[in-house]
């Protein structure tokens, strides 16, 4: 009890101090878009971050970095992430040498109170897997329109011969083989694997080492983003190998479309990042979401563009979102509000470590929210972002971000209102 109330003080306080910190500048108010310049003052979503979600995992567990994120039909919360990215001082648990920690199952799904409900992973798929395949590096997961569970991998490399968390590992120098990004020749995750929401394998597309590029009908290549569209079909942002959008169907696995840039075919071709007006999309392309109004909002991440889509393929537009962001670049993933128009669209910028939120009929953005640290409401390689049924956002963080944060929706209030208070639940606003 003097625990979780000391908890509780220390995070309240935290919170306290980070809001009454800030101060915000005349730069920090150039938000995108005219609304403002104008003298409108729009109706925009005001969000909260609740620090207490989720409840401290059971078992002594952690997360690694945090790189896929659903929401179930009962808004239960599915993550996965990547246990082999713990260090040393996390997994000691794991080798007998201390009372802390060892890592999470890969998947692992919350209720809405912030619990574990459902947790699995390699070692589950191990068992019930013909191939034996399972991701070298874990990427991307989704609730399927049944309810059962999808899972990706971009990782090109050979999966090693330890356990995350070993001796073994450390010995090694650490961290087991990692993500990919544009690699030609063999690439082992090229495979998307089918589950029960316990863990027990049902179906995979694709295998290990089987991808043969980006016009390849039978394997996907790196996959980022797993979604479904309103018929049923399968469609990854296929990725970090490949250069494509690909679509599946989910009983037969067989591929029923692929399309690249402008809804062109992909090439293979090396080309250069941050150009808005490349031919192709680079690597990763990050995100295919799929809207209310059959359009597909697919992440070209460092090329920093947004390019749409009808469900065919066919190239409608695009827009540029900080072109001038290098790293990892300024569009991961994207996610809509729920109510029935999806008015406002949410996007993760994990370079800027920012929430981009757009009035999505006009692409016009309204206002960002985050900023780069450690306290709840900010963000380190902000990655996935998804709302649920009652409007809250959720996000992920990778490299060492390794979590999982709630954003509590509260509600329309005029911008006005959210640029005067300076901060949105814990966050900077426009920073």
């Amino acid at each position: 009890m003097k625990r979780h109330l000391l908890r509780n003080i220390l995070v309240g306080t935290a919170i306290a101090g980070l809001i009454t910190g800030l101060a915000v500048s005349p730069s920090m108010l150039g938000f995108s878009g005219t609304a403002q310049a104008q003298g409108n003052d729009p109706m925009v979503p005001r969000f909260e971050v609740d620090p207490l979600w989720p409840k401290p995992y059971p078992n002594h567990w952690v997360i690694g970095a945090t790189i896929g994120l659903d929401v179930d039909k009962q808004d239960n919360v599915w993550i996965v992430h990547r246990p082999g990215t713990l260090e040393n001082q996390e997994s000691r648990l794991t080798r007998n040498e201390s009372e802390c920690c060892t890592a999470a199952p890969d998947v692992l799904a919350f209720n809405q109170a912030g619990n574990v409900i459902h947790s699995w992973g390699r070692d589950d798929a191990a068992k019930t897997v013909p191939s034996g395949d399972w991701p070298v590096s874990n990427h991307g997961v989704t609730v399927a329109p049944d309810g059962t569970i999808w899972i990706g991998g971009n990782g090109p490399g050979q999966p090693p011969a330890y356990k995350p968390g070993s001796a073994q590992q450390f010995a090694r120098g650490g961290a087991g083989p990692g993500e990919g990004g544009g690699e030609t020749g063999r690439y082992h995750d090229s495979f998307l694997l089918h589950f029960t929401v316990d863990g027990k394998f049902i179906s995979e597309i694709g295998k290990a080492n089987g991808s043969t590029g980006s016009l390849d009908p039978v394997n996907v290549r790196g996959t980022a983003q797993i979604r479904f569209l309103p018929d049923g079909t399968l469609v990854a942002a296929d990725g970090y190998g490949g250069h494509r959008v690909s679509m599946w169907d989910p009983k037969t696995g067989k591929n029923t479309k692929i399309f690249g840039a402008y809804g062109k075919p992909p090439s293979d071709d090396p080309i250069p990042h941050y150009d808005v007006n490349s031919p192709q999309f680079g690597n990763p392309v990050h995100c295919a979401q799929p809207s209310n109004e059959m359009i597909l909002y697919v992440c070209d991440r460092t090329n920093n563009r947004l390019q749409l889509f009808k469900y065919d393929g066919t190239y409608i537009k695009q827009i540029a979102v900080s072109p001038n962001t290098k790293g990892e670049g300024a569009v991961w993933e994207v996610a809509f509000s729920t109510d029935k128009a999806q008015k406002y669209m949410y996007m993760s910028d994990g370079a800027s470590e920012l929430i981009h939120v757009f009035d999505r009929a006009t692409l016009t953005e309204l206002y960002r929210f985050g900023g780069g640290g450690r306290m709840p409401g900010q963000f380190y390689a902000v990655h996935s972002i998804v709302t649920d049924s009652k409007g809250n956002i959720y996000t992920t963080e990778t490299y060492r971000g390794q979590r999982v944060q709630k954003f509590n929706y509260k509600g329309l209030v005029p911008l006005s209102s959210l640029i005067k208070a300076k901060v949105v639940g814990g966050s900077v606003i426009n920073p």
